[in-house]
């Protein structure tokens, strides 16, 4: 079968994962939002969040449309978010993210949960470039 005509089973399943982060950056609104080593509050973290939902929905209509500027994107995207993450878990104090949180928070949790989801991205990543000939919609446009 042609590439057009089957793709993989795990395509759709990377379309949702951008669907569900989009829910949990739609979910975090108001917030403070950490990003690239501090935490930013009111407008700046609202336009952070809007941001990443626009990427987030691209993303996943992309994937399931097989955009090939989607693969780039995801590949950028996910690059990006791994930077953030690591920066934010150097830069940015335990006790810090406890006071914005109001909950007690263990270092090793946090570290933990940094490295699974930065090798979960990574994983991603690395799938969706192994897989970029079953993107052939070369059109920058969803609609």
């Amino acid at each position: 079968m042609p590439a057009e005509a089957r793709p993989p089973f795990a395509l759709p399943l990377v379309a949702t994962v951008y669907l569900i982060s989009l829910l949990l950056s739609a979910s975090s609104y108001g917030d403070p939002i950490p990003f690239m080593g501090r935490f930013y509050t009111g407008k700046a973290a609202a336009c952070l969040v809007f941001v990443d939902c626009l990427v987030s929905l691209y993303l996943a209509i992309g994937t399931m449309k097989r955009q090939r500027l989607t693969v780039w994107l995801i590949i950028g995207y996910n690059l990006l978010d791994l930077v953030s993450a690591l920066l934010n878990l150097a830069l940015i104090p335990l006790e810090e993210y406890a006071r914005v949180s109001q909950v007690a928070i263990s270092q090793d949790a946090v570290f933990f949960d940094t490295l699974a989801a930065g090798g979960i991205l990574l994983f991603i990543s690395v799938y969706v470039f192994r897989k970029r000939r079953y993107f052939y919609n070369r059109s920058p446009y969803l609609f």
